[in-house]
């Protein structure tokens, strides 16, 4: 698919200080840190700061890894659900913190927002561009409910960002990916201007654990791969249910993936480089190892994409 290679060779990562607990949640809403715990898996989140300063400390700390200046990155693509104006957008600004002189642009697909842009990334490459930003950042707690019980204990603040270049060595590789969107579902989780996020969690549940089905089945085939030959799974992080049920019908193993929800909650186009950053912390991933993306959210959008990994 890819005749230029694809290589994420530095990943990197940014929380706010602030956190909210589920203890601290008890204090003013009717649950407990059990009941959150047993439905979502998520222990606390992250509130405070803002998407752009999120996304210039997320991005430097990737620019830094991949060894690479500002000079060396050819275009920005921020995927962010809580930009800092309706206009402009919030790239811009963020290219700007981090000393770019290069295209910057925002895409909105919500929790997917960031596999969008590691698929897009891909195609600037073969464009001819050598070092791509791939960001993901969000400030949720100016859109959240903090006393709504069926989404203020799901959401917090994160970034997380990856440099994309060329791999002329042959091993990484973007083997393969899918996108897709049903508008149909667009009132299943919206925030309107001005307002909070409002969501109806049972319908979101099942058509995410449908989306999860349909584009991993799609983009393995398009991989000629099968289920035993992926190496990791980095999933999007909104429930822990939801990725539990979808897994169990593909048959995929939760012993092969990445999970960060417990300590950063749903952190929307933030949590899959947030969850890539932990595991390659922790020595999970090695090159030749086939990575799996999953991205799914509000629109309702879903995407994934198989990487043969050579990364930082």
């Amino acid at each position: 698919m890819n005749s230029v290679g694809f290589r994420l060779s530095g990943v990197g990562s940014a929380l706010p200080e602030k956190v909210l607990t589920n203890h601290d949640l008890e204090s003013w809403m009717d649950t407990t840190d059990e009941w959150i715990r047993e439905r979502t898996g998520i222990s606390q989140r992250h509130i405070g700061s803002s998407t752009t300063e999120l996304a210039t400390l997320a991005s430097q700390r990737a620019m830094d890894a991949a060894g690479v200046g500002p000079s060396d990155i050819d275009l920005l693509l921020l995927a962010t659900t809580s930009p800092e104006h309706i206009c402009p957008g919030t790239a811009p600004g963020v290219a700007s913190q981090l000393g770019l002189d290069c295209g910057a642009i925002d895409v909105q697909a919500a929790c997917s927002g960031w596999v969008y842009g590691l698929t897009m990334a891909n195609g600037y490459l073969l464009q001819g561009m050598d070092r791509i930003l791939v960001v993901g950042a969000e400030a949720l707690d100016k859109i959240t409910d903090y006393h709504d019980r069926g989404t203020g204990i799901l959401f917090g603040n994160g970034g997380g960002a990856a440099v994309i270049q060329p791999d002329p060595s042959g091993v990484g590789e973007l083997l393969s990916w899918d996108l897709g969107a049903d508008g149909r579902y667009v009132k299943i989780l919206y925030a309107e201007h001005g307002g909070v996020l409002k969501m109806d969690g049972k319908e979101v549940f099942r058509q995410a654990v449908t989306a999860i089905q349909r584009t991993v089945t799609n983009s393995l085939g398009r991989a000629g791969l099968t289920i035993d030959e992926i190496d990791l799974i980095v999933p999007h992080q909104a429930n822990i249910r939801i990725v539990e049920s979808a897994w169990k019908k593909l048959g995929l193993s939760m012993d092969k993936t990445a999970m960060v929800l417990e300590n950063t909650g749903n952190t929307s186009g933030a949590t899959i480089p947030l969850a890539l950053d932990d595991a390659l912390s922790n020595d999970r991933v090695k090159n030749g190892d086939v990575v799996l993306f999953v991205g799914f959210g509000a629109g309702m959008t879903w995407g994934s994409a198989l990487v043969r990994w050579n990364g930082s």
